[in-house]
């Protein structure tokens, strides 16, 4: 049973050397300190880790996706248990994403049409349709916090003419979202909330198109969508910055797919609240660390008789406990609980990134933070040499 708490945001603090704002995102299912890195449960779990590992740790909100719960096990069982929340035993807040995405990824699996997105399951073959009405109906069955709207993204790269085409096709399917889901006309009523997706690859004047708008259409946040497909990391920097400045001071905006420690950062830096990646986790499981020294491969030889937790600079209970020579005998030898902890190892560094981030803010010296480069070269495996 929801809580009579409507999903709203605040801002609390803003840097004065940069675009970062630290703030209060309030769910149904608790209140969540901003900016948030969101662990990704795309089938209503977060690889390698349970939910009270979670809890522990301090998520206060996580992903699920809507094309992989409509598939498998079906958001009809799902609204049975009342929802998301009582299905996976999760007491925060839940983002779902509507499957965009994975129109993108499956493009070989599906059409796409005005209409929507018919496609063949990626399980069995068999045929069905997400229309963007549907794709709100599946998520008010999930029993979101958030949900997204439908959208097109596109490859990069994608020639003008497909980019243009996605962006008119998503602002179009974002209004029948909207008029499928009307914004409470209650402010103060418990009800999930409709983030618009702003597309348009890298050409800046398509996203401006794009996020005009979607605000025009009007949302509870905004997400930017597309980016971390490819493209240089300096386009990723420069659109962040270019779109946040077309998209409303007083909700949140979300940035989709990204990314890295040092992502994280310089996004933060030009303005974005919410940010998810599968990147601690798939990476935690094929025993790929992030620590403060940069990341490191636990299953290199170099390890092997090495008494030095993952990270000393790190006080997670993982660190605490285990060698780095422990880790590696785990994944060398093909033991489950190798990926269980590298993950929550991980995530914990992800986690204590995102609190650092926010003391930062709200001191007021968010820049010297990113000056400091705490994170160290997290783009690479620089600390193997």
């Amino acid at each position: 049973m929801l809580e009579a708490t409507p999903v709203n945001f605040e801002i609390t603090h803003r840097d004065p050397g940069t675009r970062a704002r630290a703030g209060l995102l309030h769910t149904p299912h608790g209140m969540v300190e901003t900016p948030v890195f969101m662990p990704v449960g795309t089938a209503g779990t977060v690889k390698a880790i349970g939910q009270q590992d979670l809890e522990d740790l301090g998520v206060r909100i996580l992903l699920g996706n809507t094309y992989h719960l409509y598939l498998r096990p079906g958001h009809e069982l799902v609204r049975e248990f009342g929802g998301l929340h009582r299905f996976m035993g999760w007491s925060g807040a839940i983002l779902t994403d509507s499957g965009g995405y994975q129109i993108m990824s499956l493009e070989g699996l599906g059409k796409v049409s005005e209409d929507g997105y018919e496609f063949r399951s990626h399980l069995d073959g068999s045929r069905h349709f997400f229309s963007p009405e549907q794709a709100v109906e599946i998520q008010l069955a999930l029993g979101s916090d958030i949900m997204m709207v439908l959208d097109r993204c596109v490859e990069y790269p994608s020639s003008p003419e497909a980019t243009a085409h996605a962006v008119k096709l998503t602002t179009r399917w974002a209004g029948r979202c909207r008029a499928a889901y009307p914004a409470p006309r209650d402010a103060s009523a418990a009800a999930p909330a409709l983030f618009g997706i702003v597309q348009g690859g890298i050409d800046s004047e398509l996203r401006r198109e794009s996020a005009e708008s979607l605000v025009e259409i009007g949302f509870e946040g905004y997400a930017v969508g597309g980016l971390s497909v490819g493209e240089p990391k300096s386009a990723t920097y420069d659109v962040t910055q270019s779109t946040v400045e077309r998209l409303p001071q007083d909700r949140p905006r979300y940035l989709m797919g990204v990314g890295t420690p040092q992502d994280l950062m310089e996004c933060v830096a030009r303005g974005i609240d919410m940010f998810d990646c599968v990147m601690p986790t798939r990476h935690g499981r094929n025993g790929s660390i992030f620590t403060s020294q940069g990341r490191i491969s636990i299953k290199n030889l170099r390890y092997a008789r090495d008494p030095l937790p993952l990270d000393p600079a790190c006080l997670c209970a993982v660190c605490r406990r285990y060698s780095r020579s422990y880790l590696r005998h785990l994944f060398v030898a093909g033991e489950m609980l190798g990926p269980m902890l590298a993950t929550r190892h991980n995530l914990q560094f992800y986690l204590d990134t995102m609190r650092e981030i926010r003391d930062a803010i709200r001191s007021g010296g968010y820049n010297n933070l990113r000056s400091r480069g705490r994170l160290g070269p997290q783009a690479g495996e620089a600390s193997e040499s």
